[in-house]
């Protein structure tokens, strides 16, 4: 898989270069605020493929940041458009276009062996495919970002450019969809997970082997895609965003006890397993749109920062949630020994939980342990503070888009900024 990437990537890119993000806005630019500072970054994400060692180094500054950040993702909401009372419901906006992306993500995962037929469309059958949350975003994002076109698209004319346009912005989402699900499918063989979305999972049902080729062609009709859009900088962008997800999950399998314990690491393998693709797709849209690079790394923005905070939420409900609710075993995480922030935060608190992470949780009774220091300390409630700064950080994002008068375009804005909090506050 990681060769894949880089494969995909090389193609793309001669010589590779060392790209970064932030974790956070060094200030957030809004055409009706002045720029606030919030957060001093000193760190760089390296691309992988240039040094998949460079993985620490990041400083996260959460504690005081969480309260300038606490009204920011409702700026976007208190526009003075008499729509922005509404109350949108993100899904519904794109809820044509989600139907059209299901029938056409099943015909593409169409396969000439009926076994790996089966498999491949297994989670893309009707009642299998979730909320698709992920296109929804990025069908979204396509028009919230919808402004005159900065610099000429090759190939195109004007007639159909908003057309073209839009189906290879759909097109996007669907990539982005095969690959979410081949990550799904892998991780599920390596964590020996029975359930997925309140069903057996595949490996569970066909066995680990078809899983994993499951999700090999899932990633190969993905890569064909990606190569019809003939864009050398959105096929690096995705390229590099399987390759984060192979280094995420190395990184899970392989920490040291210092790794496991610190926020740092964690965080930087969130990025890698989850942030990545919403973030890198997200630019994805821009750039196909022709939009200016200031545009695009606020929609980067936008995704790295909704994505980092539903994992955060997804560590919460690993704790608080029910088998039932999640469609999978809750306690998952602390149960395979994958240590998150909950029980980060917890550690702070109480120091001698520390000994009892590194003695692993094989014996249920360590299990039992920290969770009884984690129900005394306000782990559960620091990460939903941190979930909830990234989701404002991901708000403000959206409000410094360049102004627009179009209502579509607004309403796709505000079911953006919607989303956040539905990511917050969700219990599933």
């Amino acid at each position: 898989m990681v060769l894949f990437a880089r494969g995909l990537y090389r193609i793309a890119r001669a010589s590779a270069r060392a790209s970064r993000c932030q974790w956070a806005f060094s200030s957030l630019q809004s055409p009706r605020n002045q720029p606030t500072q919030l957060l001093e970054s000193a760190t760089y994400f390296y691309s992988p493929i240039d040094s998949s060692q460079k993985v620490l180094g990041c400083r996260l500054f959460y504690s005081w940041v969480s309260n300038a950040l606490a009204n920011v993702g409702h700026q976007t909401q208190r526009q003075s458009s008499p729509a922005a009372e509404e109350t949108l419901d993100p899904f519904s906006l794109v809820a044509d276009e989600l139907s059209l992306l299901a029938n056409r993500l099943r015909s593409m995962v169409v396969a000439e062996v009926p076994k790996l037929a089966s498999a491949a469309e297994y989670f893309f059958k009707i009642g299998a495919e979730g909320k698709r949350f992920r296109p929804t975003v990025l069908l979204l994002m396509a028009t919230a970002i919808d402004a005159p076109i900065l610099r000429p698209l090759p190939d195109t004319t004007v007639d159909t450019l908003p057309m073209e346009l839009r189906t290879r912005q759909q097109c996007v989402a669907e990539i982005t969809e095969m690959i979410h699900v081949a990550s799904l499918l892998h991780d599920d063989v390596l964590d020996d997970a029975d359930t997925r979305r309140g069903v057996g999972s595949l490996n569970f049902v066909m066995g680990n082997k078809l899983a994993v080729l499951a999700g090999d062609f899932l990633l190969s009709r993905a890569c064909v895609a990606l190569a019809s859009l003939k864009n050398t900088e959105v096929v690096s962008l995705l390229a590099r965003v399987v390759e984060h997800l192979v280094t995420g999950e190395t990184m899970q399998m392989t920490t040291t006890s210092e790794q496991r314990c610190s926020m740092e690491y964690y965080m930087q393998k969130t990025y890698y397993k989850t942030a990545s693709l919403i973030s890198n797709s997200c630019k994805a849209i821009a750039l196909l749109a022709g939009q200016t690079a200031e545009v695009a790394m606020l929609a980067y923005d936008y995704g790295k920062n909704l994505g980092l905070a539903f994992q955060l939420i997804d560590d919460v409900l690993d704790f608080t949630g029910t088998s039932a609710s999640l469609g999978k075993g809750s306690l998952s995480d602390i149960s395979h020994g994958i240590i998150t922030a909950p029980i980060l935060f917890a550690i702070e608190e109480f120091p001698e939980l520390r000994s009892i992470v590194d003695r692993g949780f094989d014996n249920p009774t360590n299990v039992d342990l920290a969770l009884e220091y984690l129900g005394k300390s306000k782990g559960i409630e620091r990460t939903r503070e941190l979930a909830t700064m990234h989701a404002n950080l991901a708000s403000a994002a959206i409000d410094s888009l360049p102004e627009s008068d179009d209502e579509n375009v607004l309403k796709s804005r505000r079911a953006l900024v919607e989303l956040t909090q539905r990511v917050i506050t969700r219990t599933k």
